[in-house]
């Protein structure tokens, strides 16, 4: 049984994935939050959709959050 801690992702949220984009990229802002995750790639400003599940697999880390200041 996986004892993994529930991740809290909101829109604005900066999430590194696993794997880069195909241009190059590790960074995406999130944009919507759902049963679908909203991703913008942080470079080419592409947008795509990922089923939650499938986001939280890719999921490295939580680089920045909304509501933080830099």
């Amino acid at each position: 049984m996986s004892t993994q801690q529930p991740v809290s992702i909101q829109p604005g949220d900066i999430v590194r994935l696993r794997k880069p984009h195909p241009c190059g990229s590790y960074e995406w802002v999130v944009t919507r939050v759902g049963t679908d995750i909203g991703l913008q790639c942080q470079t080419c400003r592409r947008r795509v959709m990922l089923p939650r599940s499938e986001f939280l697999k890719r999921l490295k880390q939580v680089v920045k959050r909304s509501g933080e200041s830099e």
